[in-house]
C-alpha cells in the first residue's frame, strides 16, 4: 500500500488536473501487473511481437505513435525508440514509475503527450467523433499502435455514460465510440497495428466458463493476424475458485 500511495502522489503532481481522476486507475493496473507478472509475461511478450512484427519492413522509420501506452509492459519501447526518430507515447496518465524508466534508459526521442483517446467528448457535444484527429499534427507519421486500449474505452466510457443518466449521450454510445476507434486507425496514412482483448470468461477451476461477454460489444474488430489468452485475473487474484481469461487479437 505504501509502494501504491507513493506511485499515486508522485505521479498526481506530474499529471494534469482534467486527469488526475484516472491516476488510481493506472496505479491499480501497476499493482496488479506487478502480482500477476508470471501470468502475465506471455501475453505481454506476444504483444511485443506483434508491434515488431507490424513495423517489419516497414521502409521510413520516422515518427511512431502508442495509443495507450501505460506501463510499457506490452510495448517493444527500446526497439521503436531504436528503430524511429521520434516516438510519441499518449495516454490519459503516464506514472511516475514510467516517467524514470525511460529517464533512466535515456531514450531523448521520447515524447509524452496526456490525452483521452475515447472520442467521449466529441459524441457528447455531438459531433462525430474523431479521436485521432490530433494526430494530423503529427509530422512524417510512419507508425500508429493502439496498444490494449480498445476494450478499456468500451468499459470506460459504459461506466461514464452509466453515471451521466442526463448526459444526452446517444443510446448506443459504446458501440459508436469502439467503431470510431477502429475506422479512425483503418483510415489513418501510415501503417497501423491493433493489439487489443476482444472478449472475457470466468473460469472455475474444473474449465467450466460460468460467464462470457463481448468486450467490443458486437463491433467486429479487423481480421486477426495472431491470437492468444490472457489470464488478466488467474487463480487467486480475484478469487481462489475462478480466473478471468480474456481473449486477445493483434491486427496490422
Amino acid at each position: 500500500m505504501i509502494a501504491e500511495a507513493l506511485q499515486y502522489l508522485a505521479t498526481s503532481a506530474l499529471t494534469g488536473s482534467q486527469h488526475r481522476r484516472y491516476i488510481r486507475y493506472s496505479v491499480n493496473l501497476w499493482s496488479r501487473a506487478s502480482r500477476c507478472s508470471k501470468d502475465w509475461a506471455s501475453h505481454e511478450a506476444n504483444c511485443k511481437d506483434a508491434v515488431r512484427a507490424a513495423i517489419s519492413g516497414l521502409s521510413q522509420r520516422r515518427t511512431a505513435v502508442v495509443l495507450g501506452s501505460g506501463l510499457l509492459k506490452d510495448v517493444p519501447i527500446e526497439d521503436l525508440a531504436e528503430s524511429f526518430d521520434t516516438v510519441v507515447l499518449v495516454d490519459l496518465v503516464h506514472l511516475v514509475s514510467v516517467r524514470l524508466r525511460l529517464k533512466g534508459k535515456r531514450y531523448r526521442n521520447v515524447r509524452l503527450i496526456e490525452r483521452d483517446l475515447s472520442g467521449y467528448d466529441d459524441l457528447k457535444a455531438g459531433r462525430d467523433p474523431e479521436p485521432f484527429g490530433f494526430l494530423r499534427g503529427v509530422p512524417y507519421l510512419d507508425f500508429v499502435v493502439s496498444a490494449n486500449l480498445l476494450s478499456q474505452i468500451g468499459r470506460g466510457v459504459k461506466r461514464q455514460f452509466e453515471t451521466e443518466v442526463s448526459s444526452g449521450m446517444p443510446a448506443d454510445s459504446v458501440e459508436r465510440l469502439i467503431s470510431a476507434h477502429l475506422q479512425g486507425l483503418a483510415d489513418l496514412p501510415c501503417r497501423t497495428c491493433l493489439v487489443t482483448d476482444i472478449s472475457y470468461a470466468v473460469i472455475d477451476r474444473t474449465g467450466k466458463v460460468h460467464e462470457e461477454a463481448d468486450l467490443l460489444h458486437g463491433v467486429a474488430p479487423p481480421e486477426a493476424k495472431a491470437r492468444w489468452d490472457w489470464p488478466v485475473a488467474p487463480l487467486g487474484e480475484e478469487s481462489r475458485d475462478y480466473q478471468i481469461v480474456h481473449k486477445v487479437i493483434a491486427a496490422w
